[in-house]
């Protein structure tokens, strides 16, 4: 079962029907990760075949890990197809966050 951690903490905890891979990247299931430890983030980014991203820091104990998570709210309808599934508002982890 996938599991993304920062420093002990389990930031999302999915079986394998509720995480999708994309370029190397596990997105969660929203309902699998623990929002009260995301804060949306500001920075802008549009991928060519996602869409608009979604960034959030990362709560770690009382520091505040600039966009360490993103997420895609309204994926492309290409994107949809490429993928095979929905995966608006599924999250992903980078950074210290460790994905197993």
């Amino acid at each position: 079962m996938p599991t993304a951690t920062l420093h002990g903490t389990v930031l999302a905890h999915a079986g394998d029907d509720e995480v999708v891979r994309i370029e190397g990247n596990v997105y969660f299931k929203p309902s699998t990760v623990r929002a009260d430890l995301l804060e949306a983030s500001p920075t802008p980014y549009t991928c060519p075949w996602k869409g608009v991203c979604q960034y959030w820091s990362v709560r770690d104990g009382d520091t505040l890990l600039a966009d360490r998570a993103w997420s895609y709210p309204e994926p492309y309808p290409g994107a949809i197809e490429r993928v095979g599934t929905d995966f608006a508002g599924w999250v992903a982890f980078w950074k210290e966050v460790e994905v197993s």
